[in-house]
């Protein structure tokens, strides 16, 4: 039989009784454990919001090259084509990119950089922002989903991620250029640093995850669902109860034509520590205590976006 996806309604966990909520709890472990996705519907982000928040990345990516280039600041704005590339790749990723988090704020930290806004693209700043804050609180519920599968309180981890350095990334993947490097891909296989990536059903094909038996299996959803899957951090802290899935974005095979995307990030505060949960630790925990910030630090230095 054909394996796929599970798709799960969050809707069952925000409106449903004690049993439904239960159920979704499982299937998300299920989800996760088994295929590290699951597709999300009834997630409440408003479809107008994700409609306009695609309609305002194809004009941002429509600018000038020199115009994006301005932007080019760190880990906020603009990352241009070719300069990320999968941990241990010798070849970049065929995408560029602009990143959004949260406002420095006496809530957030104030030593958060600040976010970039391209003032040639008017309306940019409004759909991006608010698109990180309805993604962010659909992060919190699906955390407070997921606590007690791993012995924990509801609320454990909210603390540690309403205001953690979480990112939404905007991607644009180009047509295919006649002269592209043929081992390049557009995302190359890797493994998500962070707790849970929520995206934006993509505008284009080409998600695929390595499943258990070793094969690639396309990730499909409608374009106003969510995908969700686990990262390295939720990894460790789990002792690799919940795995991180490798997964790609592979060359388009039919019409050359740009493919967009929008993962959230969601990542814990920089102070948190991902040590092992004592419920995960079984025979013994497999990585060593380390903090969230010092984690990220080494991994973004090895995708090429940190020197």
């Amino acid at each position: 039989m054909t394996r796929s996806v599970p798709e799960l309604s969050l809707k069952a966990f925000t409106h449903g009784d004690a049993a439904e909520r239960a159920a979704f709890s499982d299937a998300m472990m299920h989800g996760l454990q088994d295929y590290g996705f699951f597709v999300l519907k009834n997630h409440g982000v408003p479809l107008e919001l994700l409609r306009r928040a695609y309609a305002k990345a194809e004009g941002l990516f429509a600018l000038p090259e020199a115009t994006k280039r301005q932007y080019a600041k760190g880990m906020r704005g603009y990352t241009p084509f070719g300069v990320e590339h999968a941990k241990d790749s010798g070849h970049p990723d065929l995408k560029e990119f602009w990143q959004v988090g949260h406002d420095p704020s006496p809530e957030a930290g104030a030593d958060l950089e600040p976010n970039v806004w391209p003032v040639e693209a008017p309306g940019v700043q409004a759909a991006f922002s608010q698109l990180f804050g309805a993604l962010n609180e659909t992060g919190i519920v699906l955390l407070r989903a997921l606590a007690p599968k791993l012995g924990l309180a509801d609320d454990w981890f909210d603390d540690k991620v309403r205001y953690g350095t979480s990112l939404l990334r905007v991607l644009h993947y180009p047509p295919l250029a006649p002269d592209a490097n043929p081992n390049a891909v557009r995302s190359a296989a890797h493994e998500d640093i962070n707790f849970l990536t929520i995206m934006v059903a993509a505008r284009g094909a080409g998600l695929e995850l390595l499943d258990r038996d070793g094969t690639w299996l396309p990730v499909a959803a409608e374009p106003t669902d969510l995908i969700v899957d686990s990262g390295d951090m939720l990894a460790r802290m789990t002792n690799g109860v919940i795995p991180a899935t490798t997964h790609r974005v592979v060359n388009p095979t039919g019409p050359n034509v740009s493919r967009y995307s929008m993962p959230f990030f969601m990542h814990p505060t920089l102070a948190t520590s991902l040590a092992v949960l004592e419920s995960c630790a079984g025979e013994g925990a497999r990585f060593e205590p380390v903090t969230a910030g010092a984690f990220l630090d080494e991994r973004l230095r090895a995708i090429g976006l940190k020197s």
